[in-house]
């Protein structure tokens, strides 16, 4: 039994799926603002991924690694690998929780808040900037985020 041939891949179909494909547009978009925020945040030196990882940790009590991770939909290991330049900057510090030792809890140090406080405005600016040039900014939060809710 042969089985069926598929469509030809012809300039068309390239061109429908360029025009279409939502994954694309996003991962373009999400590449853009990810430049955008990494230029507003270079003179403290923070790229906009060690900002919303700082931002994470700033909560009354120190978070483990498992709950950064799900909050930030990445893997474990990527999280600890993208924490080991802020732990060498002595920005964020990692310890053992009390009750459990194998679990570990992350915590700003005093130079991590005020590194962080810093880079507050430098984000508010960017944020306010790239939501004045979004039409329907609340709306597409929203729908982002119901897509990856899906995810957990």
């Amino acid at each position: 039994m042969s089985r069926p041939q598929p469509a030809p891949l012809t300039i068309e179909v390239t061109r429908e799926v360029a025009n279409a494909c939502l994954c694309l547009h996003a991962q373009r978009a999400a590449r853009a603002l990810a430049r955008r925020f990494d230029g507003a945040l270079r003179p403290l030196g923070l790229t906009n991924g060690q900002f919303s990882l700082l931002m994470s940790l700033n909560r009354p009590e120190p978070p483990t690694v498992g709950s950064v991770a799900a909050l930030l939909v990445m893997d474990r290991t990527t999280l600890t690998a993208n924490l080991k330049p802020l732990e060498r900057r002595g920005l964020v510090r990692s310890t053992p929780d009390g009750a459990d030792r194998r679990v570990r809890r992350l915590e700003l140090t005093a130079t991590g808040v005020d590194l962080l406080a810093a880079a507050l405005p430098m984000w508010r600016r960017e944020h306010a900037a790239v939501e004045r040039e979004l039409a329907g900014a609340d709306r597409m939060r929203t729908d982002l985020n119901a897509l990856a809710a899906r995810e957990r």
